[in-house]
């Protein structure tokens, strides 16, 4: 029941990305994509905030503890969100998405077959590799 539960939110999260395309593509032609980008940063910043105010268990002391490589996954969401911004508008939501979700699967079959950065080892098998293949296919279809 727990991993449904976590699966639900994963969904929905990713269906977040979407909106988050969606908006992101009309803002940074109004305002400027990197103003955008940076809108999307403030308010995420602002409710992370609040909620380490009222979090009951603070570790914010031991984030400067961590080796510093951890903290480089701060740089993969500002480039993320300028492409969300800069790709949208030229090729659509859906486009832009199942491009992003290549790339993600991509990138994560390769970490999870050689337990890149400190993930346990799971063998890519040919399900797997199937699935990017229908992903690579989808995003040529589109």
């Amino acid at each position: 029941m727990q991993h449904a539960l976590i699966l639900l939110g994963v969904l929905i999260a990713g269906m977040g990305l979407s909106v988050e395309a969606g908006l992101l593509g009309p803002l940074g032609e109004q305002v400027g994509h990197l103003s955008a980008t940076l809108s999307i940063f403030m308010v995420g910043a602002l409710l992370l905030s609040l909620a380490l105010l009222f979090s009951p268990k603070r570790k914010l002391g031991a984030l400067f503890k961590q080796p510093r490589w951890l903290l480089t996954g701060g740089v993969m969401g500002p480039m993320y969100v300028i492409v969300l911004t800069l790709a949208t508008p030229l090729v659509g939501v859906g486009m832009t998405m199942v491009g992003i979700l290549c790339g993600q699967v991509a990138a994560s079959l390769a970490i999870d077959h050689f337990g890149w950065l400190g993930s346990e080892r799971r063998q890519v098998d040919g399900y797997r590799l199937g699935a990017l293949a229908m992903i690579l296919a989808a995003l040529w279809l589109m």
